[in-house]
């Protein structure tokens, strides 16, 4: 906790906020990730498009 008041008075309370929820929210925004590309696939596979398409239409965006 101590550690947190250092780095709090040499860089800033705002700086110190933002890191700490960077840290805290970065599983979640994985899971987000993943949840994306689980559904990219799964309408992929509705309609009726390959993989390869899929990639195609994802990096020409």
């Amino acid at each position: 906790m101590e550690e947190l008041f250092k780095l709090a008075s040499n860089y800033g309370f705002p700086m110190v906020v933002a890191g700490y929820l960077l840290l805290r929210l970065e599983p979640t925004i994985r899971d987000l990730q993943k949840s994306i590309n689980l559904l990219s696939f799964i309408i992929a596979r509705q309609s009726n498009m390959d993989m390869k398409e899929l990639n195609e239409l994802i990096n020409n965006s």
